[in-house]
């Protein structure tokens, strides 16, 4: 099964599959970034933990995190990696610490200038986004679970760009990994509720929150939410380049807590300037 489209690329290369955006690769000469696809449980052992994940550990259990680095032309021992608590909070990266790979703080977001260091966030299911802003060579990683578009932590890392790095927004390139899709996001009312109070104010809550008068249920399309609200901050439409893949739909190549259960495995985006 191929998941290339229009703004992605299925890539096979040394034994690791992995998706790569388009508009980015036209960056190659700045950034390295990947997707990784594939069902291999080992990238479970990388979920976060309230302990930091020593290296040895690591190295042990993640060496297709490591291939993955490596078909991509990356040193795997710069890996930085989100503690991932579905917080708000970005961190700014500036060097690595050969003691841990995970942050030290409870953060859903990596932002950094610095060359070579690798960003690194997970997901099944959730949205990450990879941002790359070429006039201010400034590049993040961020990860957005339901919970962290109710606190647009997306747009709380274009506010950072901008103010630790002097990013302006309609220079930055935002590209939108697989994750779950209306199609699959069903909540209940509770759900529903937090999202109908915290974006009641959008002209569009009639496209991405559908009810299904039948089952009393929900449908929320987080990807469109977060969308619009990074349009209104001042990303350009034409820099928001999505995958346009359902985690849930693309199970057999994508991880999805929902399809898998509680054996569900992790894939991983990174990212880098060169």
């Amino acid at each position: 099964m191929n998941l290339s489209n229009e703004n992605v690329l299925h890539i096979r290369k040394d034994n690791q599959e992995f998706l790569q955006f388009k508009k980015l690769l036209k960056y190659s000469n700045l950034i390295s970034h990947a997707y990784s696809l594939g069902i291999d449980r080992n990238y479970r052992t990388f979920k976060a933990n309230k302990m930091p994940l020593p290296v040895e550990e690591y190295e042990k259990n993640l060496g297709n995190y490591k291939d993955l680095c490596n078909a991509n032309e990356l040193n795997y021992k710069n890996i930085v990696k989100a503690n991932q608590f579905h917080t708000d909070n970005i961190d700014i990266i500036n060097y690595v610490d050969e003691s841990r790979i995970d942050t030290p703080n409870h953060s859903d977001g990596l932002i950094t200038n610095k060359r070579k260091i690798v960003l690194a966030t997970t997901n099944a299911d959730c949205i990450l986004f990879l941002m790359f802003d070429p006039k201010r060579k400034v590049i993040a990683n961020i990860h957005s679970g339901w919970r962290g578009t109710l606190q647009r932590i997306s747009v709380k890392a274009i506010d950072k760009m901008k103010e630790e790095f002097g990013s302006n927004p309609r220079d930055i390139i935002v590209c939108v990994c697989p994750s779950i899709r209306k199609c699959h996001f069903e909540v209940d009312q509770d759900v529903y509720e937090m999202f109908y109070n915290e974006f009641k104010d959008l002209k569009e809550i009639d496209e991405f929150i559908v009810k299904d008068e039948k089952k009393e249920k929900w449908y929320i399309d987080t990807v469109l939410i977060n969308k619009i609200i990074l349009k209104q901050k001042g990303i350009l439409e034409e820099n928001i380049e999505d995958s346009k893949i359902c985690s849930v739909c693309n199970s057999e190549k994508v991880h999805s807590y929902r399809k898998e259960g509680l054996q569900y495995g992790l894939a991983t985006a990174i990212i880098s300037l060169k």
